[in-house]
């Protein structure tokens, strides 16, 4: 199984296991493998050592990936947050920030419905 950036990658083509790379997505994934030229097709265990180092060079050197992108992600947010725009409020309510409908759905991003009593009437 190889290993690269910190994460194990599975028995699949190429192009596929390298987005298991947070970051890669399957563009990025069959770019890298045209630049080291290898064939997409291919399964991970049957590259050999050279080929798998070709990959995590090219990964290491031109790529953004796992611990630096996240860091740089949540930075970019509480950079947001931080200033006060609305999309930093909107990630500080714990709310969807693209400006997505939140009378219904939303669920993701509000949690649990939370049931609010309503009056009673007096008699």
């Amino acid at each position: 199984m190889a290993r690269i950036a910190g994460v194990d990658l599975p028995n699949k083509h190429v192009d596929i296991a390298l987005t298991y790379i947070f970051g890669i997505g399957r563009s990025s994934a069959e770019a890298i493998c045209v630049s080291a030229g290898i064939d997409p097709g291919r399964r991970i265990n049957d590259l050999s050592p050279e080929e798998v180092n070709v990959l995590r060079k090219i990964i290491e050197n031109d790529y953004k990936v796992e611990g630096r992108l996240r860091t740089e992600v949540s930075l970019n947010i509480k950079r947001l947050m931080d200033i006060g725009s609305y999309r930093g409020l909107r990630h500080r309510k714990g709310l969807p920030v693209r400006g997505q409908r939140t009378r219904t759905n939303a669920r993701t991003r509000k949690g649990k419905r939370e049931t609010v009593a309503g009056k009673r009437r007096a008699k």
